[in-house]
């Protein structure tokens, strides 16, 4: 799938719309990103899936786990998953105050490559966080896989912790045309 027509999946479904809105940082913005349409969508939860997977093989990403932030990029984590065979872990940004007290649910053993996943990375804060929490219960992340890059410094901010950015889309991407 090209870049125009998974522009063009996120628009049809509702995910991708243009105006002006405030985003949660409170910046400014000439396009709003409601990735959580598009991966409560099946049809497009696919073609995302579809090109993750695509990316993967392209890059020759060999990984033991793929990893979802809670709770917007569980429903990708979980697509890609059962699209690669690959097996997922969850990652909480808060630890639970409750039953085992857990960041992250699933098997993760220790030395495991881990790709995680995300919907849109702006500053990359949860994607800096994950990575953080999971290297602290002995994982190796060396990529964050995103839907969107709003290039808005997330790609410093990884690449700063030894981390690579790829995404499906960037900003200017979702602003062409």
């Amino acid at each position: 799938m090209s870049k125009m027509r998974l522009k063009e999946a996120l628009r049809e479904c509702g995910a991708l719309a243009y105006g002006d809105f405030t985003l949660a940082s409170g910046k400014r913005s000439r396009y709003y990103i409601d990735i959580k349409k598009a991966s409560t969508d099946p049809r497009v939860l696919a073609e995302i899936t579809e090109e993750m997977a695509g990316v993967i093989l392209a890059q020759g990403i060999r990984v033991d786990r793929i990893a979802g932030v809670v709770l917007g990029s569980i429903p990708l984590a979980v697509a890609l998953s059962l699209r690669t065979g690959i097996p997922y872990v969850m990652v909480r940004k808060e630890r639970k105050d409750h039953g085992t007290g857990k960041t992250i649910e699933g098997v993760l053993r220790q030395n495991e490559s881990v790709l995680v996943v995300e919907d849109v990375v702006t500053s990359a804060g949860s994607s800096a966080e994950a990575v953080d929490i999971l290297r602290a219960a002995g994982a190796k992340v060396g990529t964050v896989l995103a839907v969107i890059d709003r290039q808005e410094g997330g790609r410093d901010r990884l690449g700063g912790m030894g981390v690579e950015l790829l995404s499906l889309l960037t900003a200017e991407d979702v602003l062409e045309g």
